[in-house]
């Protein structure tokens, strides 16, 4: 799924008060990393980012992330694929799953080159139904239709596509049948409001 990149991001530390906004997420994530309740965010315009910390710095200002676990994947650091998953409060949780030597230093996990942005968001998917069954987590969220409404239902055009793909399919949806079973579900929401997207470019 192709996002527009963030070109400013607004941060707000509570602990020293201190706020502003940067022009790339490099600096942003030099303010903000090891900050206990460090809050920020990436906008298209200053203005933008300017007003989202006027207002408090304060995620549901224009959006409200229900309660569970998002996932989602990108190549916005331009090194390939990259795979987050995350709960609500924008909190990685791929170490719940994930050997320490698979999550890089943004608590993301990247992928080999050659692999598509589709097949991230699929296994972001996969990801997530683990976690959510691992932790009783009921509810299961992410962007991308394809994978929602179609690979991970084994709906999936086998011609000419990669067997890791097609394999990747049967096991998330082989997994999304017995998180359903006990009453989980999965939901689309919008790119601009998954918390495992926010920030991440």
């Amino acid at each position: 799924m192709k996002k527009t990149l963030p070109k400013f991001y607004g941060y707000f530390l509570p602990t020293s008060n201190q706020k502003g906004v940067t022009d790339t997420w490099a600096e942003c994530e030099a303010k903000v990393k090891n900050v206990q309740g460090a809050r920020f965010k990436g906008f298209s315009t200053r203005e933008a980012a300017q007003q989202w910390i006027d207002e408090g710095s304060d995620y549901s200002n224009k959006e409200t992330f229900s309660p569970g676990v998002y996932f989602d994947a990108g190549t916005g650091r331009g090194n390939g694929v990259e795979v987050s998953v995350t709960d609500e409060k924008w909190q990685d949780l791929l170490s719940h799953v994930l050997p320490k030597s698979y999550i890089n230093r943004y608590g993301k996990h990247s992928l080999p080159e050659g692999f598509t942005n589709n097949y991230g968001e699929l296994l972001g998917c996969y990801l997530a139904l683990q976690i959510a069954l691992k932790l009783g987590i009921k509810k299961v969220y992410g962007d991308s239709s394809l994978v929602i409404d179609y690979w991970s239902k084994g709906m999936i055009k086998k011609e000419d596509m990669p067997e890791d793909t097609i394999e990747l399919s049967r096991e998330t949806t082989t997994l999304r049948k017995k998180f359903e079973s006990q009453g989980g579900r999965i939901e689309k929401v919008s790119g601009d409001a998954n918390p495992a997207d926010l920030g991440f470019h």
